[in-house]
């Protein structure tokens, strides 16, 4: 899927995760990872069982998180990661656990 990237290069990625992935460190674990990428954004733990992230920065590093999320190599069980990319918002800073 082509991405159209904002007015500074950046892009926002919405990931809705479904597993076994809350109260096992994956909001701390995915949080870590997209620090690494220099990301902004949030992980959040929604009322279904899934975490939502939403993430924002450059393409690849969007990406990258996306595919580590699907790794396997998460804390829990991730059975599936529907995502939607989009224009940022922007006036995020640094990457919170909600």
């Amino acid at each position: 899927m082509a991405v159209v990237a904002g007015a500074e290069g950046t892009v926002r990625l919405t990931a809705w995760v479904r597993g076994q992935v809350q109260g096992v460190g994956f909001r701390w674990w995915t949080r870590s990872r997209a620090l690494e990428l220099g990301l902004v954004g949030s992980a959040a733990n929604l009322r279904d069982g899934r975490v939502e992230v939403n993430a924002e920065g450059s393409e690849s590093a969007c990406r990258d998180l996306l595919a580590a999320l699907r790794s396997g190599d998460t804390p829990g069980r991730v059975d599936s990661v529907v995502e939607r990319w989009s224009d940022p918002r922007g006036g995020l800073t640094g990457f919170v656990e909600r």
